[in-house]
């Protein structure tokens, strides 16, 4: 099927901003790229440690703290509820890294995690009842429990203290905010929380917990400030959940990812995490955000997709490294196996796709099932689908209830939370279960209910969407000048932190096509001509070829081969030339 193309638009870099990022002795092309990401000055670009936001912007952090100080002079047991992605699991890791760091009894601490097919998200019932055969006194959420209004209540009517750390929106109903009855929450995107940074992953939100309440035992003589505990041990966990839980990298969230990257690159990592890099055939010496999104994350995430999350936690608890590199091998084996179910899907999907675009024209938005889907594999589905047509998308799989549960991705300027909930209101009944935000979410429904589901989600889609909204557009950083196409160019541009909403560098230039021919049957290998010189190309998933002249948008890269280093394009998107 031949989609269009996106339209190639260039970010604005405002002079003012270049010149005065200039000025403070930032290089030139980093410069023209920090201002059309929104970056004014060079203080933002600080990544030192004492430039992160204070924990005591963080509401409630105080009381958290106060909780879990508590807990810890008694010597109560405290167990924590993580979840099935990488956010949780790295969560899970720095809460009992972090409270051991900071004088917790190691046998008071435990931990627990759902099932992604058996219990479903968050703290519920079952996942507390679970918790309470370790007889725990406290329960801790990370990366969930905003909205486990059920579990929460539960778990107090057994005596339970619940603490809940969480950065996901809360539950909404008829237009009000509703909270679970827990001791403290916190979470920055809670009701009357002013902390500059709504974006902290799960895992950041539970870092800044443990940043106050090693406050807190200060304050109450525990150890004072030469001797506390070194709690930016943890970043490189940290760094890693809030890049593979695809976060907006705001200034806060660089410093900390920042801060772990470069723990890693200097041999610092925990062995779990330096496992996951050898695993994945990647230089930790030169570990780059990149790699946590692409490489570390999937592994972790595959376990929670296809297997049991306790292997990624598991890998990232222990300090042995041959228990390290063990587990590791055997997440990467999962995230083999994830990769071929997800081939499988994605081609029955394009099946599916054949006969829903007969004339190649997409619908406003798409519901694709096959009985054959894996529940743990229908978002990454729904996002490839979601990024080759530029349409909503939501893919279903039958749980062991026998139910349909859904992932949906969306396009910008279309809500995906907001249209399920006009769905529920014009297919009463059809939807059991529906929740997320602006560009992903979940729901589940009868098997019946489909058609009427994807009738009302293609209706809410048509009304919702307009001609700009369904054309796609790729931002670029213009032209990148021939004198820059180096390796020291692309080394300087991998050391830096890129990730959501704070993109990585994508240049548009026009190039002559020299020759073009597929590889691996799949991928198109290309010579161009850019400027003078001629350049080496590839492009990913793209067979058709190319016309003789064309503006290319591409990232850098370096390809090692027999020892040699050679700079090549790697082609995202293409605009035919006049």
């Amino acid at each position: 099927m031949g989609i269009p193309g996106p339209t190639l638009l260039r970010r604005d870099a405002p002079p003012r901003s270049v010149w005065a990022l200039e000025q403070a002795g930032v290089p030139p092309l980093l410069a023209r790229l920090y201002a059309a990401r929104g970056v004014r000055g060079a203080d933002e670009l600080d990544d030192a440690l004492a430039q992160l936001l204070p924990p005591a912007g963080l509401h409630a952090a105080d009381a958290a703290a106060r909780l879990l100080a508590d807990a810890l002079q008694l010597g109560r047991r405290i167990c924590i509820v993580a979840d099935y992605d990488c956010d949780g699991a790295t969560a899970c890791a720095v809460a009992l890294r972090g409270l051991r760091l900071l004088g917790a009894d190691p046998a008071t601490l435990g931990y627990v995690v759902p099932d992604r097919a058996v219990h479903g998200y968050g703290l519920t019932p079952a996942i507390v009842d679970l918790a309470l055969q370790q007889r725990p006194d406290v329960l801790v959420t990370v990366d969930n429990g905003i909205a486990s209004l059920a579990g929460v209540a539960h778990a107090r009517a057994h005596g339970l203290a619940v603490l809940v750390t969480d950065h996901h929106l809360p539950a909404r109903e008829h237009d009000a905010t509703l909270l679970p009855e827990a001791d403290v929450i916190v979470n920055p995107n809670q009701p009357g929380c002013g902390f500059a940074s709504k974006n902290l992953a799960g895992v950041g939100v539970m870092f800044y917990v443990l940043l106050a309440l090693r406050g807190e035992l200060r304050a109450r003589g525990r150890f004072d400030a030469a001797t506390q505990p070194r709690l930016d041990t943890l970043l490189d966990l940290v760094a890693l959940g809030t890049v593979a839980d695809v976060v907006r990298l705001d200034a806060n969230n660089r410093r900390l990812v920042a801060q772990g990257l470069k723990r890693i690159r200097a041999g610092r990592a925990h062995a779990g995490v330096a496992a996951l890099f050898a695993a994945a055939g990647r230089d930790a010496r030169r570990a780059s955000a990149f790699d946590f999104g692409f490489a570390l994350g999937p592994r972790i995430n595959a376990a929670g997709r296809l297997s049991d999350m306790t292997l990624g936690i598991e890998c990232l608890l222990t300090d042995d490294a041959g228990r390290a590199a063990e587990l590791a091998q055997k997440l990467d084996a999962i995230n083999r196996e994830r990769r071929e179910v997800e081939t499988g899907m994605r081609e029955q999907a394009e099946l599916q796709l054949e006969r829903l675009m007969p004339d190649g024209e997409p619908p406003p938005a798409l519901a694709l099932f096959d009985a054959e889907f894996h529940e743990g594999v229908v978002g990454i589905v729904a996002a490839r689908v979601k990024d080759r047509l530029h349409r909503p998308t939501f893919v279903f799989a039958r749980g062991q209830d026998g139910l349909l549960k859904g992932s949906g991705r969306s396009i910008p300027g279309f809500h995906l939370r907001d249209a399920l909930d006009l769905v529920s209101k014009r297919a009463p009944g059809v939807l059991l279960r529906f929740g997320g935000h602006a560009m992903a979410a979940g729901c589940t429904l009868a098997a019946e209910g489909l058609p009427a589901f994807a009738a009302a989600f293609r209706q809410v889609a048509q009304e919702g969407l307009d001609a700009a909204t369904l054309q796609r557009r790729l931002l670029t950083d213009g032209p990148l000048a021939p004198e820059q196409f180096d390796a020291d160019t692309v080394r300087t541009l991998d050391a830096q932190v890129w990730g959501q909403a704070f993109e990585p560098p994508l240049f548009c230039d026009e190039v002559e096509v020299v020759s073009q021919r597929l590889v691996g049957e799949r991928h198109l290998k290309l010579g161009v001509r850019h400027g003078r010189a001629l350049r080496d190309a590839i492009w990913f998933g793209r067979s058709e070829p190319l016309p003789p002249r064309v503006r290319l948008a591409y990232r850098l890269a370096l390809d090692e081969y027999n020892g040699r280093e050679r700079v090549q394009m790697v082609v995202e998107a293409c605009e035919a030339c006049a």
